[in-house]
């Protein structure tokens, strides 16, 4: 059996049958307790694969005032413009995230990259470093342990993260999460990057 293609139209039927079984219904607290303490309201923040935009949401609740989100799936950028209509704050982009090519102060990192091939993850870990600002955070969450089935979401190891990571980011920290949801309880690293500087 051939493996399923991960492009816009596979994203815009998960998204429009419901089939969103990622979606926790909110934004996710270890990310929030983060970026409570982040000083920089202004500071321009990225989501890619921006699902369902509970992180949008709690970001603006928080201050923050530069909002990008990007999804492939029509379907779900939609559904976030219709919700954000008017909000000078928030910018919404149907696209790929490996063709943007502006720079962020913050970028989230929610159950992306558990979705994209595991063979782009070399270059995604290069592309967030180029869409790093000089200053700028990654921060997020990542399955701490491989999955029996096909994915998508597709899990790993600390290990293997560790590696890949630290070609092209400095790895501030990546540890087990401590405020997962419930059904993740044990089963994510919270780590925090920061751009690899030049030597």
């Amino acid at each position: 059996m051939e493996p399923q293609k991960l492009d816009a139209e596979y994203w815009n039927v998960r998204h429009s049958s419901g089939d969103t079984p990622w979606d926790i219904g909110k934004a996710s607290p270890a990310l929030q307790a983060w970026y409570r303490t982040y000083p920089n309201k202004t500071a321009r923040v990225l989501i890619p694969g921006a699902g369902h935009a509970h992180e949008v949401v709690s970001l603006l609740n928080e201050g923050f005032s530069d909002i990008t989100v990007c999804d492939i799936s029509r379907n779900a950028v939609e559904k976030i413009r219709n919700q954000f209509a008017g909000d000078q704050r928030v910018t919404v982009l149907l696209c790929d995230f490996f063709e943007l090519r502006d720079q962020y102060d913050l970028i989230l990192e929610q159950t992306f990259f558990c979705a994209i091939d595991p063979e782009l993850r070399a270059k995604y870990v290069q592309k967030m470093g180029e869409l790093l600002s000089d200053s700028g955070v990654i921060v997020g969450l990542l399955f701490a342990s491989p999955f029996e089935k096909a994915g998508p979401p597709f899990g790993g190891s600390k290990g293997e993260y560790m590696s890949l990571f630290s070609k092209n980011l400095h790895i501030v920290r990546m540890d087990m999460c401590e405020n997962s949801i419930p059904q993740r309880q044990g089963n994510e690293l919270f780590f925090v990057c920061e751009k690899q500087k030049s030597s």
